[in-house]
């Protein structure tokens, strides 16, 4: 079975102060713990995080970055800066990157296309707005998502690659897919994978599911087969939160696998 995930985006939260603090809580409380876990702290904490998180099992990543090593692109970071501070993945393609600041799926191509060739473990986030869902939209949405991220990329090149899903409708709304809903959108996914990749690519691709996700509903979103972790927001930036997703993850992958 692919070994679950469970990723933190901190999103515009946390000084490199209090990412120290919540690593000094939060892993203590994951002693013994074997699930793949990932924090994505804000540019600005990466250096704390990652001296933080050292020693333990957590591997840290970039929220964003441009696809360049280098160049005169005031604001950005480069795969080659995330890769000299230590960091091991990055999101590529978040809704919010998305809809506020103009990433595109060609982007998206781009940054994915350099993540791998640098060795950074990219999470490409996809997913419908509420209108398309409502429209019956949702399979052609993701498909061509899927579609352009991964135009141009092996399967070879592609073993590495973690699909985020992520129903916008679903996110800092409180609204969480059903777990019917999320299963559905996990098989569309890994069908797509399939026609791009291959089949034994797809069925080694983590799939997560990002949308409000809370310790009281990881476990049933866990017990689906399709569903290989979690892209934690707001339930991400406390500990003992935090803990308990990872925990009820484990408890529910136990019981399934």
């Amino acid at each position: 079975m692919r070994k679950p995930l469970i990723a933190g985006n901190w999103k515009m939260y946390k000084t490199p102060q209090e990412s120290a603090a919540f690593f000094n809580e939060f892993v203590p409380l994951l002693q013994h713990h074997k699930h793949d876990i990932a924090i994505f702290p804000a540019t600005t904490s990466l250096a704390a995080a990652i001296d933080a998180a050292s020693g333990s099992h957590i591997a840290i990543g970039g929220q964003n970055m441009h696809w360049l090593a280098e160049g005169a692109y005031t604001g950005e970071t480069s795969p080659t800066m995330l890769k000299a501070l230590g960091a091991t993945h990055v999101l590529i393609g978040h809704s919010e990157r998305r809809q506020y600041f103009n990433e595109t799926d060609e982007t998206v191509n781009l940054k994915l296309k350099s993540a791998l060739a640098h060795k950074l473990i990219p999470v490409v986030c996809v997913g419908e707005t509420r209108d398309k869902r409502e429209s019956g939209l949702t399979e052609a949405v993701l498909n061509w998502q899927l579609a352009a991220a991964l135009n141009g990329i092996s399967a070879e090149q592609a073993e590495p690659l973690i699909i985020a899903y992520e129903p916008v409708w679903a996110i800092g709304t409180g609204l969480v897919a059903t777990t019917e809903q999320a299963a559905e959108a996990h098989g569309i996914i890994r069908r797509e994978i399939a026609k791009h990749l291959g089949q034994h690519r797809a069925d080694g691709t983590r799939i997560l599911y990002g949308g409000s996700v809370k310790p009281d509903n990881i476990a049933k979103l866990m017990a689906e087969p399709e569903i290989d972790g979690a892209l934690v927001g707001g339930a991400s930036l406390a500990a003992k939160s935090f803990a308990e997703i990872v925990h009820g993850s484990a408890r529910a992958y136990g019981e399934k696998s």
